[in-house]
């Protein structure tokens, strides 16, 4: 571990203090929505759909006895800072402690009692006395939640003497590791394990995992990009390539996040230790990890620590890294557009159910026959089942999805084709009913739709609204001409089918934007902007005569649209345009690269998204699907959060405000750095209940919410705020609203496989549900495979629902079917996405402002899909 820069102030080491006095208190539990889910106490186990037989990556963990563990708080006086050191003085006591005991830094587990609810003893750390007491805090069962993180520590020293190595909280086996050196590359294989109670009981989550490593140190970087200079500020090329990446330390496996860099000092440098002596780096490294720093001419890297949603508030004490011993990790933009090695790379990190679950036998079986891993589970009366769960699930009915006059109905949950059906309205009669007793009155087609996508049918029919396009500026640069003449050309060829006119654009040249060669973003960003203001009035909702609209014959501009064609994917550029046309001028932009409009044999497919994009930003629609649940607004939260630069966080909020879920409310909230949780919810509610009652005459009758990026230790505090929220302002000012309010998770380890002819394991239908076996007692929660992954490509990834509140009371067959049709509604991919549309909206917007805006967008973009 690096030492800091300089020690902590006496308030600093107070606040340290306190937050393990706290830790010391702190218990493991689950907090328990269901228990105030009365229509769900009973059961929350669906029964529509056809079952499906699955496997799963969970091994059951039994304990072989009942008999009670002891926890104890551990205090040390004097207070010892270094966690090393608090476990090396404990392990000085095994007379008393035994050798099984489980430590995790503030509260220890042992398997006997120590005889006494406090016992003091004092050990001595370089002969200085320090007195250790041991609180006993309460007695445990073998299998009560509380034993959980004690379990989980247990098992990451038993991965480390299976000689894995940990980075970050999963283990890496480098001895296997597979080296590309044509890309300077190395992949370490490795696991993800944790230990959790479910329905079963305890079980192990196993999965695959790799980490990525070049074969190039933050100091290489350094002096490479020095020597290619030439002239220019080659400090500020590096700090712009090297601020926000992640960096890997060998000799102690830890990654850190470089956040600055100090040229003033070198690793000759010296700094003061924790008991007041100085020392120089160089002699720090030799004398703690036997490491040989060789080049003393290279300036120190800072890190503030590692970064953590729950203590943003915490002080962060600089740590000083040196260059040369720090392994660069992850990819750099310029890698992942290499097609060649970007598929190297694929063939060894992704991997299809068949191969995955070898892996996971293979792992389960080198446990299993590690005679020190099977010793440690013995002495805690811990036993490892054979083989993985396996248990029934659900695929979901196909989902009809309407667009114009067509009526797509999504089989891919029974096979690979999906129903195609061509049909008339007929005096506003619902169609679907007609088809239910008329079925003569369409006409079938049947399409391959094992990819769960519909794009070709979507391109083929009018649009569920459509609008034209008569008024648009593309603006390009020097000697691109043709390419924009052609784009507009493909758009005008494409659209017809889908019901939307575009007229011929007013075509731009920037002259100085090439002449630059990009050597100047800012005089660049500068000359572009200038022409789109020649062109663009000062609002896109009030519009006042304009030089260039009346020369068109036009007094009023609506629909307005910019398209940029950008000859390079140059960030600062990007961000510049999106600011100026989202803040400044308010108007529906689309930013598109050359480089992928030359691409061969996509020019239709390109155009087709190019213009279904425009559509929505204009205020279109694509499709509905007939979501089942009448008069209901869909609300999706989710926040981003600049890890990389430590920037404020940015909550996006989404809102339906009619209910066919075709017209969308958006606003953001900027709040502190790391904060998740959102504050400002009650003004967000207020405005989208105010349009949705203006368009549809009463507000809804029921909301429901998807909330993303919430971990499960932030239950409890998001019912208390956000829930708390968004209740106490519905109560008050609409009586009789009904909430529901579901967390969403992405970031999950837990995979589901079926079995195919032959015995191989493949990827389940889009559509499996899975609520039993690996769901908890204590939560209304079930899983969703909604993607569709192609064969050979990789492992689907299932998410995870769980229903925190709700006063609608859904069944689950309700909620589990509304979640998977709300996934076929997201406006930027013709297919199913993992995420009902509202959460992923969310994202998008959240995002767009925390990555390129920075600031709140312009109020009259809040009823568009600007941000797509």
């Amino acid at each position: 571990m690096f030492k800091e820069l300089k020690p902590a102030s006496e308030s600093q080491e107070s606040l340290l203090r306190k937050k393990r006095d706290v830790g010391r208190d702190y218990r493991d539990f689950v907090v328990n929505t269901r228990q105030n889910l009365v229509h769900v106490r009973e059961s929350t186990k669906g029964t529509q759909g056809s079952p499906v037989m699955l496997f799963s990556n969970h091994v059951r963990l039994k304990s072989c006895s009942q008999r009670h563990l002891y926890k104890y708080n551990v205090i040390y006086t004097p207070d010892i800072e270094d966690g090393r050191k608090r476990e090396a003085l404990l392990s000085e006591l095994e007379k008393l402690l035994g050798n099984r005991c489980i430590y995790d830094g503030n509260s220890l587990l042992l398997p006997h009692s120590l005889g006494e609810t406090k016992k003091e003893v004092v050990s001595k750390l370089k002969n200085e006395p320090v007195k250790i007491t041991f609180e006993l805090s309460r007695e445990l069962q073998t299998t009560s939640p509380d034993c959980l993180r004690y379990y989980n520590i247990l098992f990451r020293k038993m991965l480390e003497k299976m000689d894995l190595n940990q980075i970050g909280r999963n283990y890496y086996n480098k001895n296997k590791k597979t080296e590309f050196n044509e890309y300077r590359l190395e992949i370490w294989p490795g696991y993800v394990t944790s230990i959790l109670p479910y329905e079963t009981g305890l079980t192990l989550c196993a999965d695959v995992s790799h980490k990525l490593l070049r074969m190039e140190t933050a100091y290489d970087l350094i002096s490479h990009t020095r020597e290619k200079a030439r002239g220019e500020d080659a400090k500020e090329k590096i700090l712009r390539k090297l601020v926000g990446s992640s960096v890997l330390t060998k000799y102690n496996n830890r990654t850190y996040r470089v956040d600055d860099i100090i040229w003033e000092m070198s690793p000759s440098s010296t700094f003061t230790k924790s008991d007041g002596s100085e020392i120089s780096f160089v002699d720090y490294y030799k004398e703690r990890y036997g490491t040989v720093v060789t080049t003393l001419n290279q300036p120190l890297l800072i890190t503030k620590g590692k970064w953590k949603k729950s203590r943003q508030d915490t002080p962060h004490q600089p740590i000083m890294l040196v260059p040369e011993l720090c392994h660069l990790t992850g990819l750099t933009d310029d890698m992942r557009k290499d097609y060649r090695m970007m598929r190297d790379l694929s063939t060894h990190t992704r991997m299809d159910p068949d191969r995955r679950q070898h892996k996971l036998l293979t792992f389960m079986d080198a446990l299993r026959k590690n005679n020190t891993v099977q010793k440690e589970l013995r002495d805690w009366n811990l036993e490892l089942e054979e083989g993985f769960l396996s248990f029934s699930g659900r695929t979901l009915q196909d989902v009809r999805i309407h667009q114009g006059r067509r009526m797509v109905r999504d089989k891919s949950a029974f096979g690979n084709t999906t129903a195609f059906t061509m049909e008339r309205a007929l005096d506003g009669v619902s169609f679907s009913f007609l088809m239910n007793f008329i079925p003569w009155l369409g006409i079938l087609f049947q399409f391959d739709n094992h990819k769960a996508d519909w794009s070709k049918n979507t391109r083929e029919a009018p649009l569920l609204r459509a609008m034209s396009l008569d008024h648009w500026l593309i603006v390009y640069t020097k000697g691109n001409y043709e390419t924009a003449l052609t784009l507009q050309q493909n758009l005008q060829r494409v659209t017809p089918k889908m019901g939307i006119t575009v007229r011929n654009a007013k075509l731009l040249e920037d002259l100085e934007f090439l002449s630059l060669k990009l050597k100047n973003t800012v005089k660049i960003l500068g000359s572009t902007l200038s022409v789109i203001q020649r062109y663009v009035p000062q609002h896109s909702i009030h519009f006042p005569r304009h030089p260039v609209l009346a020369s068109w014959g036009v007094s009023r501009l609506l629909p307005f649209k910019v398209l940029c064609l950008l000859p390079t994917d140059n960030k600062e550029i990007y961000d510049g345009i999106k600011r100026y046309l989202c803040i400044n001028y308010p108007i529906p932009s689309q930013c598109v690269l050359k480089w992928t409009l030359d691409r061969p044999k996509t020019p239709v497919t390109i155009a087709t998204k190019i213009a279904l994009q425009m559509n929505c930003k204009l205020g279109g629609a694509l499709w509905k699907v007939d979501i089942g649940l009448q008069n209901a607004m869909f609300i999706g939260i989710d926040c981003f959060h600049d890890i990389e630069r430590r920037r404020k966080s940015v909550a996006g909020f989404v809102a339906s405000i009619d209910p066919d879920l075709t017209r969308w409310f958006s606003q953001c909230i900027i709040q502190e750095s790391g904060q998740e949780l959102v504050k400002g919810l009650t003004t967000c509610l207020y405005t989208a209940l105010k349009l949705w009652s203006e368009q549809n005459s009463s507000p809804p009758r029921s909301i429901i919410v998807y909330r993303d990026g919430v971990g499960d230790g932030q239950l409890q505090a998001l019912i208390d705020q956000e829930v708390k929220q968004m209740e106490s302002y519905l109560e008050n000012s609409y009586r009789g609203q009904k909430l529901t309010f579901i967390v969403v998770k992405k970031r999950i380890n837990t995979r589901f496989f079926i079995e195919k002819d032959g015995g191989r394991l493949n990827n389940p239908s889009p559509g499996t549900v899975i609520d039993l076996k690996v769901t908890r007692t204590e939560w209304y929660d079930f899983f969703i495979v909604s993607q569709s992954v192609r064969e050979g490509t990789g492992t689907v990834t299932p998410t995870h629902y769980n229903v925190i509140h709700d006063t609608l009371y859904l069944s689950p067959d309700a909620v589990q079917g509304l979640t998977y049709r709300l996934c076929h509604m997201y406006y930027n991919f013709s297919g199913i996405i993992r995420v009902p549309a509202p959460c992923h909206y969310a994202h998008k917007l959240a995002y767009l402002v925390g990555q390129s805006l920075h600031q709140q967008p312009h109020e009259s973009l809040s009823k568009s899909l600007f941000y797509l």
